[in-house]
């Protein structure tokens, strides 16, 4: 009998280590408490109804994921207009833009959050900032990874691209490179996920960047994403160190909203979640 119970424990510990995490991000656009015409937001943003949020708990609740990377959130409250509460531990940084980057965490994982990448802000004192890195450690011992959710700037999606956004770019992709080599130093597993604001299938310059720093699995890698009738991917999720094996072979996924037309780009998201399961040993 107890031999028995013991064979039962150590298959359950077994079952429990080798548990999946689905690992999402998510740029809701604009998701905000301030109401239509407030000085913090353009003026062509208008918040959404009751409708449409209840439209994005559903999506939040058929992404089933256990750990979302979030863009352009207005700080925790706008945040449980989507995820509830009483299921998420809501991560966000120290800062007070209103497009900012967060992370979420199904309860019953344990997280904590590290200091923000503050240094991804380049202007930190100007009305829209460029959005500080949120940094959270999800599960413990060997099972352990750093997530680090991020939301760079916009306007160099393309290889051959120029100007002042491309410069700003670069400079957040050495400034990432420095946390990556951080964490390759470290031995630890990591994963960047968010909306980098740049195609990587013919990257000269930033995805090389990152990659010099130490090797870096990006699972969007020579894939097209669905979302709105198809478009190369600027939401990424790349994996290093140990979590570079943990990827589950094609569990990369796009939850393509059913609506149609472009009226909800705007009242749902013009970004779908995208999700990878990952499977530590």
């Amino acid at each position: 009998m107890l031999r028995a119970a013991l064979v039962l424990l150590l298959l359950l510990t077994g079952a429990a280590a080798a548990a999946d995490l689905k690992l999402a991000t998510w740029n809701i656009a604009w998701l905000t408490t301030k109401p239509a015409g407030h000085p913090d937001l353009p003026g062509n943003v208008t918040p959404r109804s009751n409708d449409d949020l209840a439209r994005l708990r559903d999506y939040g609740r058929r992404l089933a994921a256990d750990v979302i990377a979030l863009q352009e959130v207005d700080g925790p409250e706008a945040a449980a207009l989507v995820l509830d509460r009483r299921d998420w531990a809501l991560f966000f940084p120290d800062e007070p833009d209103v497009q900012r980057a967060a992370i979420a965490v199904r309860r019953g994982l344990p997280a904590r959050q590290n200091p923000d990448l503050a240094a991804l802000d380049l202007a930190p004192q100007s009305r829209r900032s460029l959005r500080r890195g949120v940094d959270v450690t999800v599960g413990e011992g060997t099972s352990a990874i750093r997530v680090l959710s991020i939301h760079l700037n916009a306007g160099c999606r393309e290889p051959d691209d120029e100007g002042r956004a491309c410069e700003n770019l670069l400079q957040q992709a050495v400034i990432l490179a420095g946390w990556i080599a951080e964490r390759q130093t470290a031995g630890e597993a990591f994963a960047i996920v968010g909306d980098f604001n740049r195609r990587m299938d013919r990257d000269p310059v930033v995805l090389p960047a990152l990659e010099r720093a130490a090797p870096l699995l990006r699972t969007t890698a020579g894939r097209s994403n669905p979302c709105w009738g198809g478009r190369p991917f600027i939401d990424h999720i790349l994996l290093g160190g140990p979590a570079r094996g943990w990827l589950v072979p094609d569990s990369l996924r796009v939850l393509v909203y059913a609506e149609r037309g472009a009226e909800w780009r705007n009242r749902l998201s013009d970004h779908c979640p995208v999700s990878v399961t990952l499977r530590a040993p």
